[in-house]
């Protein structure tokens, strides 16, 4: 989410300098390319951009499309067909292989759903949502609404629906992409086409880290570029200060068993145990193997780890296979790591693999990276 995070910084400090944006969002691909449906970036009139549509080659044309958008106050549906050997010609030059379609939409700042209001909504809370962006891919002459609708936890509504027609057949799909988490492209064809693609947006990634040595700096320097809310928890007082963490969201001083308390805890946290002192890892483990969050992570050797096991099954804890399946000890991708920062790095490797319930193998050994067939529009016609 550092993307959107990045976008709104940028949005803000346009508008409070009185300069027009537009906003360019991958809304679907058939075949291969660099960025995926959701990938988006901010374009100012001055021709800054924020976020990215596609590895660099893409962005000068969507400079240019984005311009006549402000001028016109009217969104555009753009299509690059990398497939066409003419595609050069025209200064592209992809060589992704695929058809990438692009909707760039002008921002009113003074509109209260505008894309950059739904974003903000988002961000201000720790919850999945669901955001709804709607286009005309069969005719890019046709009206193209745009980014204009959200769909929250709790089922409220933000932004307005282009035609009541296809609203109760939206909501029912929005409501199942929220609930199944897989984002869907679908047109719905009512007399007019219209082509929405629901899209999941899971809240930033929390990172718990326990131990504020200096093998934590580089790790949380890694996570801070990923956009990731860090927490420092340490019961040493010398250690942890913001002076040596200044890019953790918060730094916490606690005894194990008054830590957990002290943050928010959920589904999209990952923990991992560094301290390097054996009784202090083995009380948070304690208390955090009921929990089965995704990924908890312990430094050290494996012995060590079992170690901490079989002593908490002798104090008479019963620990589950479930619960073991959410533990990674030794922590990390093996990558050859042998310092602090090789080592985070390898954690954090590990830590987006398990979030992405990906085996964190190299690329190289996959014919297709993203699944593409999921990928497809699902045509929809209402009578």
């Amino acid at each position: 989410m550092k993307e959107l995070q990045d976008i709104v910084q940028a949005f803000d400090k346009a508008d409070k300098n009185g300069k027009q944006t537009a906003l360019a969002t991958v809304v679907y691909v058939e075949g291969s390319s660099y960025r995926r449906a959701g990938a988006r970036m901010l374009i100012t009139e001055d021709g800054q951009l924020t976020g990215a549509i596609s590895g660099g080659c893409l962005e000068g044309d969507a400079l240019r499309k984005a311009r006549l958008v402000m001028a016109q106050n009217k969104p555009m549906l753009v299509t690059y067909d990398t497939t066409d050997d003419d595609d050069a010609k025209f200064g592209v030059g992809l060589g992704c292989n695929g058809i990438i379609h692009i909707l760039i939409e002008p921002i009113f700042a003074d509109k209260q759903d505008n894309p950059i209001q739904l974003f903000k909504l988002f961000l201000s809370k720790r919850e999945p949502v669901v955001l709804i962006t709607i286009f005309t891919i069969n005719d890019k002459q046709a009206p193209q609404p745009g980014t204009c609708l959200l769909l929250t936890q709790n089922r409220d509504i933000k932004g307005n629906f282009p035609d009541d027609a296809i609203k109760d057949m939206l909501l029912a799909d929005a409501n199942d992409v929220l609930m199944n988490g897989n984002s869907v492209t679908k047109t719905y064809i009512y007399g007019d086409k219209f082509t929405c693609f629901i899209e999941l947006l899971q809240p930033t990634v929390s990172l718990v880290i326990f131990g504020a040595g200096n093998d934590a700096i580089p790790l949380v320097q890694l996570a801070a570029v990923l956009g990731w809310h860090i927490y420092i928890i340490d019961g040493r007082s010398n250690y942890a200060i913001p002076e040596r963490f200044p890019l953790a969201k918060k730094i916490i001083m606690a005894k194990p068993e008054n830590a957990l308390s002290q943050i928010a805890i959920d589904e999209r946290t990952v923990i991992i145990l560094m301290t390097h002192n054996y009784n202090y890892d083995m009380a948070v483990l304690k208390q955090l193997l009921p929990l089965q969050l995704p990924y908890v992570g312990a430094l050290g050797p494996k012995k060590r780890l079992n170690r901490m096991l079989e002593e908490l099954r002798d104090e008479g804890m019963e620990i589950t296979d479930g619960q073991l399946t959410s533990v990674y000890g030794p922590a990390g991708l093996d990558v050859g790591s042998e310092n602090a920062d090789e080592i985070a790095l390898s954690i954090i490797a590990e830590m987006q693999a398990v979030l992405k319930n990906r085996a964190g193998t190299s690329l190289r050994h996959k014919n297709v990276i993203h699944n593409r067939h999921a990928e497809q529009i699902i045509q929809q016609t209402m009578n």
